[in-house]
């Protein structure tokens, strides 16, 4: 009889042997990465690889401001200074939880701000391998989140989380993703198409610790069908500098403040 009753609890109480959901995991995780400090600032240095080795350089300044509570309202802006064919091209988010983001583009050759449509999330960002829902975040509840094991990656403990899309309308049908188990930032993140292959893979380089912020300050995205990759690194990065509310705005994407853009 006792062992009838420990066979009817373990159904209804299953024993997962992991400590934490693998919401809870992502949640701390996306807190890490995306929502460190009330505001952000960076320099950041990014380089497009060819398959054949051929190198171009894209170099801008990020910036990051939270409203409320990690995981809430955001807004992002981001200045382009080279090559002469991004220069002055701004990028801006309002990130919302639980609903679509918005997100403008300001490009200076047509002198025109374009709407970056909802659908238009999973694409290139600026030619790169990172899409445009890379730079600002996936909303948790759009993938159904699993703690699949736990493992060492670089010498850190991690867990191995396996998050897949609950709508079709993406290009990837699964993550896999290792977060550290001491700072839960993402140290690597494989991308897997509907045949079972690895598209891309993420992989986080270098961490600093900033104004008491673990940090991401180099990483690198490679796509496995292409050939192509692209490096990522901030040049500067700062934290609680109080940035302006109204940098956020249609009329600074065609004329950014220099006070925060250099």
């Amino acid at each position: 009889m006792r062992w009838i009753i420990i066979v009817l609890s373990l159904m209804v109480f299953p024993v997962t042997g992991f400590a934490q959901s693998g919401d809870e995991v992502i949640k701390k995780s996306q807190d890490a990465f995306f929502y460190p400090g009330k505001d952000f600032k960076a320099r950041v240095m990014m380089k497009l690889i060819g398959k054949g080795g051929q190198e171009r350089i894209r170099e801008l300044t990020m910036l990051r401001k939270n409203y409320g509570e990690a995981g809430g309202e955001q807004k992002i802006f981001m200045y382009f200074f080279q090559p002469t064919d991004v220069k002055d091209m701004t990028f801006m988010v309002y990130k919302y939880p639980a609903r679509d983001d918005d997100r403008w583009l300001f490009v200076p050759a047509i002198n025109m701000v374009r709407r970056i449509a909802a659908q238009d999330k999973s694409s290139s960002f600026a030619g790169s391998d990172f899409t445009y829902e890379d730079v600002s975040g996936r909303d948790i509840q759009d993938d159904a989140h699993a703690v699949t094991k736990e493992e060492a990656f670089n010498n850190r403990d991690c867990y191995v989380i396996k998050s897949t899309p609950k709508a079709g309308d993406m290009n990837y049908d699964y993550k896999l993703s290792w977060i550290d188990k001491g700072n839960y930032l993402p140290l690597k993140e494989e991308y897997y198409n509907k045949k079972g292959e690895l598209d891309r893979l993420y992989t986080s380089d270098e961490i600093k610790e900033v104004k008491g912020f673990p940090t991401i300050t180099k990483r690198t995205m490679k796509n496995h069908q292409s050939g192509h990759t692209t490096e990522v690194k901030y040049l500067s990065v700062d934290y609680n500098i109080d940035i302006d509310d109204s940098l956020f705005s249609e009329r600074y994407l065609r004329q950014p403040l220099k006070k925060w853009t250099e």
